[in-house]
């Protein structure tokens, strides 16, 4: 599935140094521009990989296989290993497109002097990241770290959004069922919470990677990023609260469904049950003069009969109705 995904985009490459300089990199440059990484640093964005991108990340840049394998494959768990020299990162950021919410996969490749981002389907907030750097390259501070930083920030500050529209249909869920329940409604609210709940499965991990990232800082003795991985680290706990809380709420909601289809059906079956008890007696009446007994049949032969009769048959309605309303039934 992501390698027939990965064939209908057009692949891109894009290098960007801390200086701001953008550019499509060959295969060529990428080289060049490694062998002089630790005097400058860059960011190389891959987006659509095809085989020659591969062929770079395994032989220019020397990556593990097992890493490139992860990126074909794809479908990969938020994860952070280490190899010799870079360590490989699998990061997830997310995006609302209608009412699904979008898990984005990302593949990093975080080294002292550079960084390296694969992902198979675009990626618009690494271009609005790019465009950013390239208005104002001091935002980078000339630290390829700096930069690491900023694009582990962007990814992870784009589910803030998908949560906060996710918290907005909530309501807008709940302010409905309150007024009237609808089937659809049921369907919505569980095809949310299944969204939801796979977030919250990747946000977990997600946090869990972010703490060893803090802990592998603290040994390189990078102080300075430490800081800014925290904050980075802060936001996923942030999320992770959020979308539990969102759970919650999907859960809630649920309930107001449930007993709001409770109570239209009790309020069904009470009225049905009022229609009821105001035919009891018209049925025993009815019933009752109406057996063939001779006392019977040659005493209601007249018109005072037939008037006594409807009167009693009103009379009966009518205090029904009355008891009904003082008990607060109608």
């Amino acid at each position: 599935m992501a390698a027939s995904t990965a064939d209908n985009l057009r692949s891109r490459r894009t290098l960007i140094t801390t200086s701001g300089a953008i550019e499509e990199p060959t295969r060529d440059s990428i080289a060049r521009q490694l062998k002089v990484a630790e005097k400058g640093g860059f960011w190389l964005d891959i987006s659509a990989p095809n085989d020659e991108d591969y062929k770079i990340l395994e032989e220019v840049f020397k990556f593990h296989p097992l890493t490139i394998e992860d990126i074909r494959k794809q479908n990969q768990r938020p994860k952070l290993e280490e190899y010799p020299g870079y360590n490989f990162v699998v990061l997830f950021s997310a995006e609302c497109v209608g009412e699904k919410i979008h898990v984005r996969e990302h593949h990093l490749y975080l080294a002292p002097h550079y960084l390296v981002s694969v992902h198979v389907e675009s990626a618009r907030e690494l271009d609005t990241l790019r465009q950013r750097i390239a208005e104002s390259p001091a935002l980078t501070r000339n630290n390829p770290s700096f930069l690491t930083y900023l694009v582990l920030d962007r990814l992870v500050d784009l589910i803030f959004g998908v949560l906060e529209g996710v918290d907005e249909r909530v309501d807008q869920l709940e302010e409905g069922l309150i007024t009237r329940a609808r089937p659809n409604d049921l369907v919505r609210i569980s095809r949310l919470r299944h969204q939801v709940t796979e977030l919250r499965r990747v946000l977990g991990a997600q946090r869990d990677m972010f703490q060893r990232l803090l802990t592998h800082t603290v040994t390189l003795g990078d102080a300075e990023m430490l800081l800014y991985y925290r904050d980075v680290y802060d936001h996923l706990v942030r999320q992770y609260e959020e979308v539990d809380s969102l759970r919650d709420l999907l859960n809630g909601a649920m309930d107001i469904y449930l007993s709001a289809v409770s109570n239209r059906l009790g309020v069904t079956v009470k009225q049905l049950t009022v229609v009821a008890c105001l035919f009891l007696p018209l049925t025993f009446l009815t019933g009752f003069f109406g057996m063939n007994f001779a006392f019977l049949v040659g005493s209601i032969t007249t018109p005072t009969s037939f008037i006594v009769g409807l009167g009693l048959m009103a009379i009966s309605v009518l205090f029904q109705l009355y008891l009904f309303r003082r008990h607060g039934w109608i």
